[in-house]
């Protein structure tokens, strides 16, 4: 084979069909970062309504540890720099049932969750300070 059929044969010209200017950094756009759209609106719904249903009265020690199970992957599928965009949503009342939750995850650890679980502990207890750990030992209500 000679050199120009080498070329002919694998010398396109489809790399000229590209715009390379459509790749151009004037033309990135970040989208809006609020917290109702994007991933850490999402998850921080997704906190709540998992916090909202906490099954509290239940009896059921299967419900209550696929409540756990649940709200684990909810806090570890939120990343450290969005725990306080999610905290910031909360109410006393459910930060005091994700301190639940958190204590909880600590009595029954999955592979790296306790690294994760005691920085959310951390977010919580700078917010709620010793009182939410005081109510959630002295409360009867278990998840």
């Amino acid at each position: 084979m000679s050199r120009i059929d080498y070329e002919k044969n694998n010398m396109g010209t489809g790399f000229r069909k590209i715009d390379v200017d459509e790749f151009s950094e004037n033309n990135f756009k970040e989208e809006e970062a609020d917290g109702s759209t994007g991933p850490t609106g999402k998850q921080a719904e997704a906190l709540i309504t998992a916090l909202k249903s906490a099954p509290l009265a239940c009896k059921n020690q299967q419900v209550k540890d696929n409540a756990r199970n649940l709200m684990q992957k909810v806090l570890l599928s939120i990343k450290s720099n969005q725990i306080d965009d999610c905290l910031a949503q909360l109410d006393r009342d459910l930060i005091d049932v994700l301190m639940k939750y958190i204590y909880r995850g600590f009595e029954i650890p999955s592979k790296d969750s306790s690294s994760h679980l005691l920085l959310w502990h951390e977010k919580v207890y700078s917010i709620n300070g010793i009182g939410s750990i005081v109510r959630v030992f002295t409360d009867s209500k278990r998840v």
